[in-house]
């Protein structure tokens, strides 16, 4: 949260002091501040190959952090043995032969409006380099250790791309996270922000738990204290300093005071900026069907900002609700908790069922849904065998993600997995295609590149868009459908290229 304080301390000899200079700074001098994020505004729209008109306007990534089970969620195989099985049983969906857990009830009555993809594959079973390719589309290239962090180096998150050529609204910015970066040992992992499109492009991080009386979304919203007089005082010296660096127009300290910083306070300022933020605002009704958890309210702040203008958001289930932090889906055991699968049916699953299927019919019944392509996924699965402390360990050879809206069909299951959930045995999909799909759905062509800081060209991602998950030309919307319609009908929309 921003603070101003009274205007003191030892005076510099332009007449300003120290402490005045480093509170506008506050401000941000580079980095997942409000002036940086602002300028992606101006590069919102910049060349990019031509395309076709996009499905998309906007995109939900729900990240299910540390890797949920495909066997234990959407790929169960209740014919396997019970080592592989467990206990959880597949119940019926509204769409005829397909199952997923009886712990996701609520999305069983939905799977009309979602294609389950049960045929996601890739090669690397550590969390931070699978987490890096399926949110940038790359594989990272530099070492890592555990507590790596995220680095200039690195290549740019789907969200900083889209902002990068889309752009956001005039109010809001194109690209947030919330409700933290997903960090277990206290740095955030690579592949969360702009990477060497810069830190223009990194996202506005809320870091703050909605479900909270303290919630708070950060820089948006200005201190208690803070009355309108003294916003205006700052403006004044932000005046003072641009005049004072004017001379100094080729150096960063000039490049960065500019006119992003007077659209930072007008944000600050605007009821409208500060109430997309403001879960409060949502009736008890609604907060309550989203489920009052972390993931549940932040998923609900996430459908507000989409609904403001802001490009694409990342919600990221990293924790539960015992306390602050935690592992999200990575439960190879919870000693001294119950062994995995009580843990997934008490803490996981049914925050995962509440956000997503209230986001989904939140989303329909605002007629949103047909605009904003949700995407449910993890860095990788789970082992088709349970380990010997009940839980289930890294699998990236297949696992399963969920799309919803946006151009994607519904009623669908994209792939298929042998008997046992470890080997895709058709219609490949990889992080790459995924990403390619994605951009191709917000009317990017995923082969227009960008380059890195040594002016190395990329393509935005190396894949192909999936024509099997795409909603064809002319079939009914998931907004004209009723809840638990029939499904869509097979993928042909292919505005260009030769899609897989």
């Amino acid at each position: 949260m921003l603070t101003f304080s009274s205007l003191d301390g030892v005076r510099l000899c332009d007449g300003l002091t120290r402490r005045e200079v480093l509170r506008v700074g506050a401000l941000g001098f580079g980095g997942l501040t409000l002036p940086g994020l602002l300028r992606s505004h101006a590069a919102g729209g910049a060349e990019v190959r031509p395309g076709h008109s996009p499905r998309a306007r906007s995109v939900i990534i729900l990240f299910l952090s540390g890797g949920p089970s495909q066997l234990d969620m959407w790929d169960m195989k209740p014919e396997a043995p019970e080592e592989v099985r467990g206990t959880f049983r597949p119940i019926a969906t509204d769409v005829p032969g397909v199952q997923i857990c009886e712990h996701m009830p609520r999305m069983a009555r939905l799977a009309g409006r979602y294609t389950i993809v049960r045929s996601m594959s890739h090669s690397d079973a550590d969390h931070l380099r699978a987490g890096y390719w399926v949110m940038t589309g790359g594989r990272l290239a530099r070492p890592v250790v555990q507590a790596s962090g995220m680095s200039r180096e690195d290549r740019p998150h789907v969200g900083a791309v889209v902002s990068r050529f889309l752009g956001g609204s005039t109010t809001m910015p194109p690209f947030a996270m919330i409700p933290e970066f997903i960090s277990p040992v206290g740095v955030p992992r690579p592949g969360q922000y702009g990477g060497f499109l810069g830190a223009e492009h990194d996202p506005y991080l809320i870091n703050s738990d909605p479900n909270l009386p303290e919630y708070s979304p950060g820089e948006l919203r200005p201190a208690s204290d803070l009355d309108p007089l003294r916003l205006t005082r700052r403006r004044s010296l932000l005046r003072r300093l641009e005049q004072r660096v004017r001379s100094l127009e080729e150096s960063a300290a000039g490049r960065n005071l500019d006119p992003y910083y007077a659209r930072a306070f007008d944000l600050i300022a605007s009821p409208a900026a500060q109430r997309a933020f403001d879960v409060r605002a949502e009736s008890p009704a609604t907060r309550d069907r989203y489920g009052r958890h972390v993931f549940g309210q932040s998923t609900l702040v996430a459908r507000r900002l989409i609904e403001a203008g802001v490009r694409l958001v990342q919600v990221n289930f990293v924790r539960h609700d015992r306390g602050k932090g935690g592992q999200g889906y990575d439960s190879h055991s919870v000693p001294p908790n119950p062994p995995h699968l009580s843990w997934a049916k008490s803490e996981l699953l049914p925050p995962t069922d509440a956000a997503f299927s209230a986001l989904v019919e939140d989303l329909a019944e605002r007629g949103l849904l047909d605009e904003t392509l949700v995407i449910m996924m993890g860095e990788f699965g789970r082992t088709p065998r349970f380990n010997r402390n009940g839980g289930r360990d890294h699998w990236p050879q297949c696992y399963s993600a969920v799309l919803a809206g946006g151009g994607v069909r519904g009623g669908h299951v994209h792939g298929a997995s042998d008997r046992l959930a470890a080997t895709v045995t058709s219609d490949p999909v990889s992080p790459e295609d995924l990403l390619a799909t994605l951009y191709h759905l917000l009317g990017l062509d995923p082969t227009t590149p960008i380059q890195d800081r040594q002016g190395r060209p990329f393509p935005l991602a190396a894949g192909k868009p999936v024509a099997g998950l795409l909603l064809e030309e002319g079939a009914p919307s998931p907004d004209s459908r009723s809840l638990g319609g029939s499904p869509g009908g097979a993928g042909s929309y292919k505005p260009w290229g030769t899609l897989r």
